[in-house]
């Protein structure tokens, strides 16, 4: 496949647009599932601040008693607070006392507060306080904000109120964002990481699925190629022989009776030969496109056997082989299915088996059943198929013996059209063969339960149009 030009392009193609796809799909869900995680963590982030501040809110707010003034409480609550002025930068931490409980949770390294008087000037701030943060109070509730190391930090602003409630400031609550971010990273390099192994592994496998999916198209362009050059084969040759033949009659000065007629049946049997070859591929090219809308009936086995015994009996005794039938039932054999592809099924069978078995031998129809099918067996004691052929011989075109093929009329599409009715009935075909002592064609159709009404009615026009076809 590869050495076509086309198919190899084409593979190309559709192992690229299927990773393209698959990169896309996989970059978007790669996307979605990181905002979902930064989502995800910036709500419980906001929660834990929000948490923290609510707490302090509450705990001083009760306590304050003039607007603007922390003191005497501040030092009580906040041991490490510093009085800043208005430059942060100024200000100097210190330990906290062990025994405090509230600083358990504003003395941490990542959360720091600010306190803010009625008019937004910086009074004080506790905990860790990251330097270079700006000093402008902005009335927003929840704010990012970055340091002059380019640290990110998330806060939020609570009002405070004194005992009487009057208006006493602001009071924030920030923490560092930097193990967020750190996790972010972490997340975004698994991601890229991951998304880099997964193109690497969609690329090959659409590289091996492509292969997958063009290797029916490949056999299918093969076949048709096939097809077309064994159609092409098979037509010129009687068109060959019908111009030759007429070709031949024109540079005659004089043509008797006897040579005009002996022309015409030759012009004749090249016709035929052309129909025939032009019927079978029409059946064949239907049943692969399923198109054919088949109107199956109960068809009764027995009686089709019976009929083309007789019918081929007189083929069989011209040639010395000795046609027979072996009905193994007591009842007559009913299946579902469509009569006249029923008849050209065992028809085709059968006349392959004459053609094929020399002169004495002897040709056996077998009609059976098991549990679920219907079998029919057609055996010979022609000259048989070897081993290495048995695979082809349902091939179209394919002949085991050209020569001989030809010199009997045959196409090679009998096996075909065979195995293609009864893959249309839901059956199987098998063959068993032996060079030189004969083959075994057995047919296997799927039973049908309903009580017998043979169909007496489309035989004798199916009989007609094997007369018709001199088979």
């Amino acid at each position: 496949m590869n050495q076509n030009k086309l198919f190899r392009l084409t593979r190309i193609r559709l192992a690229l647009y299927y990773a393209i796809v698959m990169g896309l799909i996989l970059s978007i869900s790669a996307f979605g599932f990181y905002r979902a995680v930064f989502h995800a963590h910036v709500v419980a982030l906001d929660s834990e601040i929000e948490s923290v501040g609510g707490t302090l809110h509450d705990s001083i707010e009760l306590k304050l008693q003039s607007p603007g003034d922390l003191k005497p409480l501040a030092h009580q609550l906040f041991p490490n607070l510093d009085n800043c002025g208005i430059q942060a930068t100024n200000c100097i931490q210190k330990h906290p006392h062990s025994k405090r409980h509230l600083l358990g949770i504003v003395t941490k390294t990542s959360y720091y507060i600010r306190f803010f008087d009625i008019s937004g000037k910086l009074i004080a701030n506790a905990g860790y306080y990251p330097k270079g943060l700006p000093d402008v109070f902005d009335p927003k509730i929840w704010q990012f904000l970055k340091d002059s190391k380019g640290k990110d930090y998330h806060q939020i602003t609570l009002a405070l109120h004194t005992q009487n409630y009057q208006d006493w400031g602001y009071m924030q609550v920030g923490r560092s964002l930097q193990e967020f971010n750190h996790y972010l990273d972490s997340v975004k390099l698994i991601l890229v990481l991951g998304l880099l192994v997964a193109m690497g592994m969609i690329a090959a496998a659409s590289w091996w699925l492509s292969a997958l999916a063009m290797q029916p198209i490949y056999q299918s362009y093969r076949q048709i190629q096939q097809f077309t050059a064994d159609a092409a084969h098979e037509l010129r040759t009687p068109l060959a022989a019908t111009g030759a033949t007429v070709e031949s009659a024109l540079l005659m000065s004089q043509i008797d009776e006897e040579e005009a007629r002996d022309i015409l049946q030759t012009i004749q049997r090249q016709n035929q030969r052309i129909t025939t070859l032009v019927v079978d591929l029409l059946m064949l090219a239907r049943m692969d496109r399923q198109a054919q809308k088949l109107q199956y009936e109960i068809c009764c086995l027995t009686d089709i056997v019976s009929d083309l015994i007789e019918e081929f009996e007189a083929i069989a005794t011209a040639t010395e082989v000795k046609l027979t039938s072996l009905i193994q039932l007591n009842e007559p054999l009913n299946i579902i299915g469509n009569s006249d592809q029923l008849y050209r099924l065992v028809s085709n069978l059968i006349v392959n088996a004459i053609q094929y078995t020399p002169r004495g031998g002897e040709v056996t129809v077998l009609l059976d059943r098991n549990d679920y099918n219907a079998v029919i067996k057609v055996q010979d004691t022609g000259i048989g198929i070897p081993k290495h052929e048995l695979n082809r011989i349902f091939d179209r075109f394919y002949r085991v013996n050209s020569d001989r093929s030809r010199h009997t009329g045959g196409s090679g599409l009998g096996l075909a059209i065979v195995q293609a009715i009864a893959h249309a009935h839901k059956g199987n075909l098998n063959v068993q063969s032996e060079l030189g002592k004969g083959s075994t064609f057995t047919v296997q159709l799927p039973l049908d339960v309903t009580p017998l009404k043979s169909d007496r009615f489309t035989r004798p026009f199916v009989r007609i149009w094997y007369r018709r076809r001199g088979r």
